[in-house]
């Protein structure tokens, strides 16, 4: 298939379908003029805006979402991974209306809390943890305490990876391929694979610049190359295991062991940020799966049932520094309604059955996607985690972050548009993935492959 035809078409498409869904949002275009007045950009982070306005939603119930318009969809955006358990589920619903009618907040640990500290440590197997209030806060804790328990400054990142917006975390986020800075260092065995460059976002301090090293992710003997030339200086290794915020690239075979071996070699903590692919990719996340544990890990989004919530843990003599010196607290952290809800999530709806009804949902997207591509020949192929899963436009699958720059972006920002007028409420970016939950049916996700179906079939016309 010509490459440059199916631009054009989907140019075509894009085109035709942006106009169809502005028309059908005047109600999110209203609320946009009036929130940019008190809101940059007229939302509550970055990540919601939208071009030229984003929509809005009011209300949503089971695998529905409404927007501000009135307009029902299939929700398959999940809150950026949070909503495994659907929306207003009864189970949820009725831990927070008991939580609320105790009390909404106390800034002490309540019996809740320390039920779901002990949920939380049996699912992922962690000796001890500590909860924050989001992934940020999780992965900014984490590195915090590694650097705590080593006594080291640097830290070691993966190439195009997101782990928050915290300071030390903003390089070598995403960044375009034209501004690649690959400053490769040079040792004994001649050019290395690690690099170090500037931040993302503006208004990080200079004195952060060097102590973020970046290497690809797949890529173990990168690792190992940064942890030997920076000997005794590396406080940790944090990776989404999964990464999930270019699409999802699955860790190579033996990867992850061989980074836990690395870190064990060279004194270093490894941290597994699992913010998006806890709690949806398996009942235990990245260690139920791949089998490998991290020395801390990191969580948010599913595990609070919906609620606001943050979490980071692992072995205790690590995490045994939050005593010893190491800063870690908050007056929201395990406050009595995110208790409630997550510990309703995960002992109540997020069982391990819930999770082979997951997989079943899953495989079945995303077996019904590949036919739809198979059958018109474009450019693209899935990826099925559990609740996650996604479509990027490449044929063949991701191993790192440079792969992704090699998708073909006018094919997802062509799909956007087409599914959401026909009922699918997805993720507004081409780095992101489905979100499944529960409460999704075998019919909702025909209505996915249906719509999918007929968007592959109007690129390859």
């Amino acid at each position: 298939m010509d490459l440059e035809r199916l631009k054009a078409r989907a140019a075509e498409i894009a085109e035709k379908e942006t106009k169809t869904l502005l028309s059908q949002t005047k109600a999110s275009e209203e609320l946009h003029a009036r929130a940019v007045k008190s809101l940059p950009g007229g939302v509550s982070s970055n990540f919601q805006a939208g071009d030229p306005y984003p929509i809005y939603l009011e209300r949503g119930k089971g695998s529905s979402v409404w927007d501000v318009d009135g307009t029902e969809y299939k929700d398959f955006h999940g809150g950026f991974g949070v909503n495994v358990v659907g929306h207003a589920h009864p189970k949820i619903v009725e831990a927070l209306t008991k939580a609320a009618s105790n009390a909404i907040h106390f800034a002490v640990t309540t019996p809740d809390t320390v039920a779901l500290a002990e949920a939380i440590c049996e699912r992922f197997q962690l000796e001890q943890m500590r909860f924050v209030n989001s992934g940020t806060e999780a992965t900014m804790d984490a590195i915090r305490v590694a650097r705590a328990a080593t006594g080291r400054d640097k830290i070691i990142k993966m190439e195009g990876s997101y782990h928050g917006h915290h300071d030390s975390v903003l390089f070598s986020v995403v960044p375009e391929a034209d501004v690649l800075d690959m400053r490769f260092h040079t040792g004994g065995s001649g050019d290395q694979k690690w690099y170090s460059t500037e931040p993302t976002s503006k208004g990080v301090p200079q004195a952060l610049w060097d102590t973020v090293i970046v290497v690809p992710f797949n890529d173990a003997e990168a690792a190992e190359e940064a942890l030997a030339d920076n000997e005794g200086q590396i406080a940790a290794v944090i990776l989404e295991p999964v990464m999930m915020n270019v699409g999802i690239v699955e860790p190579a075979p033996g990867y992850l062991q061989a980074l836990r071996d690395a870190c064990e070699r060279h004194g270093t903590v490894l941290i597994y940020d699992e913010v998006k692919c806890g709690g949806t990719i398996a009942y235990g996340g990245t260690t139920e799966r791949y089998g490998v544990k991290p020395h801390l890990a990191t969580y948010a989004k599913a595990v609070g049932g919906g609620a606001t919530i943050g979490a980071f843990g692992g072995e205790a003599r690590i995490m045994e520094w939050v005593g010893k010196g190491a800063a870690q607290q908050g007056t929201f952290n395990g406050n009595p309604l995110s208790s409630a809800a997550g510990l309703a999530a995960l002992t109540q709806v997020l069982t391990k059955d819930a999770y082979e009804y997951l997989g079943k949902l899953g495989t079945t997207l995303a077996e019904g996607c590949d036919r739809a591509i198979a059958e018109s020949g474009i450019p693209a192929h899935t990826v099925d985690l559990g609740a996650k899963g996604c479509v990027s436009y490449r044929s063949t699958k991701l191993t790192n972050y440079r792969d992704f720059l090699e998708t073909v972006t006018d094919l997802y920002w062509a799909s956007y548009p087409w599914m959401v007028n026909r009922g699918i409420f997805m993720t507004p970016g081409d780095e992101e993935q489905w979100t499944l939950s529960v409460q999704h049916t075998e019919d909702d996700i025909q209505t996915y492959i249906d719509a999918f179906g007929a968007y592959c079939q109007e690129l390859a016309s």
